[in-house]
């Protein structure tokens, strides 16, 4: 098993994230848990807890800086360092760009994108202070193409990428790594977006779509790599998909 790390997991309460936190947990790491509903965070715990594993929870806004800091801020009080940060939180309104559903957009811009930034700020000045670190993005196969309905999504995760690539280039201690998913079985097609777009993703994702284990055990190989193996990026699709 690799070292012990201190990991904090946005998004945690659902999904991918939680999924994450489960396999991080299980791999022996300390796992804070961060999303905005804080009773299915407190019910994940207590399950980790029992199992014996190590883990915590804080409520977390990624759209708002000064939360994100403050959380931050408290684990490297009580734990010293933050280790890995996997930078989960994301939102999927899928709609046409005709239909112009700006404050759709706009949410996915202030999610996908404002909120990995606002993780990134918070962890990288401590992160660089020790000299090392593990920031890991999650992105989409919909960073890789454009299909629409989901042109703003696309492009909310195009940039994520452009992130990611652009930070690892800044530096030598820190690693950075996109981890790109495809149709995976998470709660992204239940809110906003287009009714019939969104209940078409809904019944391709039952189809076709992967577990969320699949993409937690996909950032466990990355964070488990020694300080000196930088996994950049990993696409994780479903055999039977085409497109996702």
């Amino acid at each position: 098993m690799s070292e012990h790390k201190i990991v904090l997991v946005t998004g945690a309460s659902s999904g991918i994230g939680e999924a994450t936190a489960r396999r991080l947990a299980a791999d022996g790491h300390h796992v804070i848990l961060g999303a905005r509903r804080v009773d299915r965070l407190v019910a994940l715990v207590t399950e980790l807890k029992e199992a014996g594993h190590s883990a915590e929870y804080a409520q977390l806004d990624v759209t708002d800086l000064d939360n994100v800091r403050a959380v931050v801020t408290d684990v490297l009080t009580r734990h010293g360092r933050i280790d890995v940060l996997v930078n989960n939180a994301g939102v999927m309104p899928l709609s046409l760009v005709q239909d112009l559903r700006i404050d759709d957009w706009n949410q996915m811009i202030d999610v996908n994108l404002r909120g990995v930034l606002h993780g990134i700020a918070a962890v990288l000045p401590g992160m660089r202070q020790r000299g090392a670190g593990h920031i890991v993005n999650i992105a989409s196969t919909a960073a890789n193409r454009v299909d629409s309905p989901g042109v703003v999504y696309s492009a909310t995760k195009y940039a994520v990428r452009a992130v990611s690539e652009g930070l690892r280039q800044e530096t030598t201690d820190i690693r950075v790594t996109v981890i790109s998913p495809g149709l995976t079985r998470t709660e992204l097609t239940q809110a906003g977006g287009d009714t019939q777009v969104q209940g078409a993703m809904r019944d391709a994702v039952e189809e076709v779509g992967i577990d969320a284990t699949a993409i937690a055990a996909a950032i466990a190989y990355a964070v488990g790599q020694p300080a000196d193996i930088d996994v950049n990026e990993i696409i994780v699709r479903p055999t039977a998909s085409v497109h996702g």
